[in-house]
C-alpha cells in the first residue's frame, strides 16, 4: 500500500526558497563577475583608444610627444626658477607630470562611467564594473604610452636604476585599485546629479597647484607635512621613487594604503546600496 504525503504546511513551503542574497553579497558579484570577464572590458578599452585615434598616423603616441615637449620646456624654465639642476629636476618633473596625467584623466573620465554606457546599461544585463575597469584599463594603456618618456630620460640624465624597480609592481596595484572605485563613486554620483562633473573639472586643477606635481615637496620647508600626506602626492611618490632610485617618502606608503581603504570601504558601501539604481539615473 503506498503512502500519500499530504500537503505541504506553509513553513515547509518558506523554506525551501533559497534565501535572497544580501545588497553586499550582490555588489560584490558584481565586481567578481566584471573582473573575471577582463576579454570584454580590454577590448571595449581597445575600441575606445582606436576610435579616439582613428585617422591620426601616430595614435595614442601624440601623447608622448607632446609630453615629451612638455617636460623639456617646463622643464628648461622652472629649474631655474626652483634653483635646482636640470639633471635631477627633468626626470622628476617628467614622471610627476605623466602619473598626474593619469591621475587627472581617471578622476575626469570617472564621472562619465555610467553615462556614456547609458545604451549598454538599458538593454544589456552585464555587471556596472565593467565599466569602471573599462576606463581604468583605457588609461592604463595611455599611461604605458607616455611612459616611455621615461628611460629615455633616465639614460640622457644618467639616472641609475636598480631593484627598487621592483617597487613599481604594488605602485601600480594601487593606482589601478584607487581608479575603480573613484570610477565606481563619480560615476555613481553623475549619474545621479549632473553637477559633479564639472565641479571635479574645477578641483582637479585646483588640486594640480597644490600638489608636488611640477615642484618638490621640501619647496613647502616647515610646512612639509602639508605634502606627505596628500594623497594625490603620496601616489606619485610610490611611483616615482622607484624609477629615480630614491626612497619613497616616509608616510607615503602608510597615507596611500589608508587612503585606498577608506575610498574603498565608502564606495563599496555606496555601490552595494544603489547599485540597482544606476540603471534608472543614467
Amino acid at each position: 500500500m503506498v503512502s500519500v504525503a499530504g500537503p505541504e504546511t506553509p513553513e515547509e513551503a518558506v523554506a525551501d526558497w533559497p534565501p535572497v542574497p544580501s545588497r553586499a553579497a550582490l555588489a560584490w558579484r558584481d565586481l567578481a563577475q566584471g573582473f573575471i570577464r577582463f576579454w570584454m572590458w580590454w577590448s571595449l578599452a581597445i575600441q575606445d583608444i582606436t576610435l579616439r585615434y582613428r585617422g591620426s598616423m601616430l595614435g595614442p603616441f601624440w601623447l608622448t610627444l607632446s609630453m615629451l615637449i612638455l617636460v623639456v620646456g617646463m622643464g628648461t624654465i622652472y629649474s631655474h626658477l626652483l634653483r635646482t639642476e636640470a639633471r635631477t629636476y627633468m626626470p622628476y618633473l617628467a614622471v610627476g607630470l605623466i602619473v598626474w596625467q593619469y591621475i587627472a584623466s581617471v578622476t575626469m573620465e570617472a564621472c562619465q562611467t555610467f553615462l556614456v554606457a547609458e545604451s549598454v546599461i538599458q538593454q544589456v544585463p552585464i555587471p556596472f564594473s565593467i565599466h569602471a575597469y573599462r576606463v581604468v584599463c583605457r588609461n592604463f594603456i595611455v599611461l604605458a604610452h607616455t611612459l616611455v618618456i621615461v628611460p629615455i630620460v633616465l639614460v640622457f640624465f644618467a639616472i641609475p636604476v636598480g631593484w627598487s624597480l621592483v617597487e613599481l609592481v604594488p605602485a601600480a596595484a594601487m593606482l589601478a585599485i584607487n581608479g575603480i572605485w573613484v570610477c565606481l563613486l563619480l560615476g555613481m554620483l553623475t549619474a545621479r546629479f549632473r553637477d559633479v562633473a564639472p565641479i571635479v573639472g574645477s578641483a582637479v586643477q585646483m588640486i594640480f597647484f597644490l600638489t608636488p606635481v611640477i615642484w618638490p615637496v621640501d619647496a613647502l620647508g616647515i610646512h612639509r607635512w602639508m605634502g606627505e600626506f596628500n594623497p594625490f602626492f603620496t601616489v606619485m611618490d610610490v611611483v616615482r621613487a622607484p624609477l629615480l632610485g630614491v626612497p619613497p617618502e616616509p608616510y607615503s606608503w602608510p597615507v596611500l594604503l589608508g587612503f585606498t581603504a577608506i575610498g574603498s570601504a565608502v564606495t563599496f558601501a555606496l555601490f552595494a546600496r544603489f547599485r540597482h539604481r544606476i540603471a534608472y539615473w543614467v
